[in-house]
């Protein structure tokens, strides 16, 4: 009877009337929030510059999937999902990409061993020790 009641073809996947019912925009939006209230933080005095400038980058991901989904054409849709995709990486080519995200990397895990070494280090022994 329970298998009667449940209709397994239709709970394949979900129709995709808008741009706003891809998974992909919708977690592009919640980035977007995040980025406002996280740049809500920075000085004023980057108002006009630094915040301006990621707001910007981040709303233009949610932007570029919706324009795509209004073509017509997939090889349309994929050009805007590509712009999409460069936003997120601030229109760097792939190859500065790479060499800043392994610098970053590198510098994060440096910065999280220094955490644990100043941390696990006695409060008596000198901080500079553990440079």
């Amino acid at each position: 009877m329970l298998d009667i009641m449940l209709d397994t073809k239709s709970a394949a996947k979900p129709t995709i009337r808008s741009h706003r019912d891809r998974i992909v925009w919708q977690k592009a939006m919640d980035l977007v929030v995040a980025v406002y209230r996280a740049t809500e933080t920075f000085p004023k005095a980057e108002t006009y510059g630094l915040t301006s400038q990621i707001r910007r980058a981040v709303t233009s991901i949610p932007t570029n999937i919706a324009e795509g989904q209004g073509r017509r054409l997939a090889k349309e849709f994929v050009y805007f999902l590509a712009n999409a995709r460069g936003s997120r990486l601030g229109f760097l080519n792939t190859d500065t990409h790479k060499e800043l995200q392994s610098q970053l990397d590198e510098v994060g895990r440096i910065l999280n061993g220094l955490m644990r070494s100043v941390s696990n280090s006695s409060s008596t022994q000198h901080l500079a020790s553990n440079i």
